[in-house]
């Protein structure tokens, strides 16, 4: 039995291309428990509310995808005050999707007037249907198989 799990995690494409380049993500502000959920193999989808983390300019799209490559959670010093929680991802390349097309079809939205609602918890688990959904439009040119 297939157990993979799929998260998606909320980040601005700025704090992204860090975690792409070195092969990590965060979640929750540098926060271990929505990583320590995560397991090898898992799944995780990035979604970019806006380009910057304090800018204003929206981007609303699905900015990368990858998947856990081992269940190690661990810290990253990154200034004397911020100690934020890693875990390691396989990055895959893929074309940024908007959101906005795909509203109606995503299962994990259920209220389509109000579809930003479950990003704001910043990481939040979602279904195969929309997994399937989200893959196929990110990696529209390879999909790659669960």
């Amino acid at each position: 039995m297939d157990d993979k799990r799929y998260w998606i995690t909320v980040v601005s494409k700025e704090h992204l291309h860090r975690g792409i380049t070195g092969g990590f993500m965060q979640a929750n502000h540098g926060k271990s428990a929505p990583l320590k959920k995560i397991k090898e193999g898992d799944w995780v989808i990035f979604y970019s509310p806006k380009l910057s983390m304090n800018g204003d300019e929206k981007l609303q799209a699905f900015t990368a995808i990858g998947q856990a490559i081992d269940d190690n959670v661990y810290q990253h010093k990154m200034s004397e005050s911020f100690i934020p929680y890693r875990r390691n991802i396989k990055y895959y390349d893929c074309e940024e999707t908007s959101i906005i097309p795909l509203i109606n079809d995503l299962n994990f939205i259920p209220n389509k007037s109000s579809w930003g609602y479950p990003f704001r918890f910043g990481f939040f688990e979602i279904g195969e249907h929309d997994f399937k959904l989200l893959n196929g439009k990110l990696l529209a040119f390879a999909p790659v198989e669960q």
